[in-house]
């Protein structure tokens, strides 16, 4: 079932992604909340991401998300990929109750002394700049040189920096990764000649960009599987009609943050080449491939035409995206990044960040995925002690640093438990809960970060019976 329901559930996690897709992208927070992770809150317009509004609120991209902190089952969609302002959730449609309460989970979050991730919003202002003051003040980062203008300085570093590290000949900064995918759709199709991308219906441009890539670039889309799984070689050898881009989102997010094999990647590309078709990576959390791959981000991104990866899922980046690929492509992406508005006059906080990211996030996430490994199988032992009807944790191993978990309960009561246990000891175990499947049943992302590595399976053991304590009460209290 939670192979099936995880296809589900990634709708309702747009919001978070693509309000972090919007601020670059939670995506995420879409895209997570962490910026990225668990559907941790977003906020912005396009990651965390950050990788962070589905149903919650205004949604991104018109799909269902997860709410602007985390997510949320109920609210209107519009926004972006993530949650792109409001934070609904299923705090009712009141605008003062639901800002009461977005304030209030925010306070019991950021109150925490203990926490699996720390999501975007959790950060004030005033230590967000001071943060962005420290790393100006580091002479690797170009704090001595002036601001950039129109993506020069700092944001070229940037991009230099960003090819280097994947093997790419060149990369150009977006201020989106929306917007980043569109133009390397569209150049795609105007040098194969062929409009028809090959996409799973659960990839992050179908279910949090609203239809970019169909409604303004005129393309088509044709698909490979329906399966809450990345497609296989065979599919993509079977498809019925011409491609020109077969574009592949790793890890597939709205399915479980889920991969393939490295054997099972690489025939997927073979299968694309021998239909005459180019393959773009849509890479927004590609960083923390390398531990299921068993390969470095070079090797990994050679596989493609194109890659897009973002800046602030999983590397705690303010915004922004890079696309990466030859030089000619790149060149033509600048040209088209122009007239879809994205040549911004500066951009350098986001670029700094961004480079702070690379230096002190990426070189952890190998020891973030290992240890989401250890949570999540400490989280399927203390469900299963405790007595919980049905639980599931998608994957049972995590093949990043995020991974599902879903319980039977309404969104709503696991949403209050959540809170109150941070309120009251100062945890937070879990974010924000969505109900993407049959009503009860619910799925969060848990997203595990450095704040996490403390925590041992007896921690989390300890946790979670805390969490369901309050989960029973709650549903003994409304009958």
């Amino acid at each position: 079932m939670a192979d099936e329901t995880g296809g589900a559930g990634s709708g309702a996690e747009g919001h978070t992604d693509q309000v972090a897709d919007n601020a670059d992208n939670a995506d995420d927070a879409d895209d997570t909340v962490e910026a990225t992770g668990a559907p941790g809150e977003t906020g912005g317009t396009d990651s965390t991401g950050g990788d962070a509004g589905r149903t919650d609120g205004c949604t991104g991209d018109g799909k269902a998300g997860t709410g602007g902190d985390g997510g949320g089952t109920s609210g209107t969609t519009g926004g972006t990929d993530g949650t792109s302002g409001t934070d609904s959730g299923t705090d009712g449609t009141d605008g003062d109750g639901k800002q009461a309460a977005r304030a209030r989970r925010i306070a019991a979050w950021h109150g925490s002394e203990r926490t699996l991730a720390h999501g975007p919003t959790e950060g004030r202002i005033a230590d967000r700049l001071a943060a962005l003051a420290l790393t100006a003040d580091d002479p690797s980062y170009g704090g001595d040189g002036w601001v950039d203008v129109y993506g020069d300085g700092v944001v070229e570093e940037l991009e230099r920096r960003v090819a280097t590290l994947l093997g790419m000949e060149a990369a150009a900064f977006f201020p989106t990764g929306t917007m980043a995918q569109q133009i390397a759709l569209r150049c795609w199709a105007g040098r194969t000649g062929v409009p028809v991308v090959a996409v799973h219906p659960l990839a992050h441009l179908e279910v949090h960009e609203r239809d970019a890539y169909l409604t303004v670039s005129g393309l088509r889309a044709v698909r490979p599987t329906s399966e809450p799984r990345p497609p296989t070689a065979e599919e993509v050898r079977d498809l019925d009609e011409p491609f020109g881009t077969l574009a592949l989102e790793l890890p597939l997010r709205d399915a479980g943050f889920v991969l393939p094999s490295w054997e099972e990647l690489v025939a997927v590309v073979e299968a694309a080449r021998e239909r005459d078709a180019v393959v773009h990576f849509d890479g927004a959390r590609l960083w923390e491939c390398t531990a299921h791959f068993g390969r470095e981000l070079p090797e990994i991104a050679a596989l493609a035409d194109s890659v897009y990866v973002s800046f602030y899922k999983s590397l705690d980046g303010i915004s922004g995206a890079a696309l990466a690929g030859p030089e000619s492509l790149v060149a033509e992406a600048r040209a088209w990044r122009h007239r879809y508005g994205g040549q911004l006059f500066q951009q350098w906080p986001a670029a700094l960040a961004a480079l702070a990211g690379l230096d002190r996030e990426l070189p952890r996430l190998p020891s973030y995925v290992a240890h989401a490994r250890v949570v999540a199988e400490a989280l399927r032992k203390a469900f299963t002690a405790a007595g919980v009807g049905w639980s599931r944790v998608h994957p049972e191993v995590p093949h990043t640093h995020q991974f599902q978990v879903w319980l039977p309960y309404p969104a709503a009561v696991l949403d209050e438990a959540g809170v109150r246990l941070a309120e009251e000891t100062r945890t937070t175990l879990f974010r924000r809960w969505q109900e993407p499947g049959p009503p009860g049943l619910a799925m969060t992302e848990v997203t595990v970060a450095s704040p996490a590595l403390e925590w041992t399976a007896e921690d989390v053991t300890a946790a979670v019976d805390a969490f369901l304590a309050r989960v029973r009460e709650l549903m003994r209290r409304d009958g």
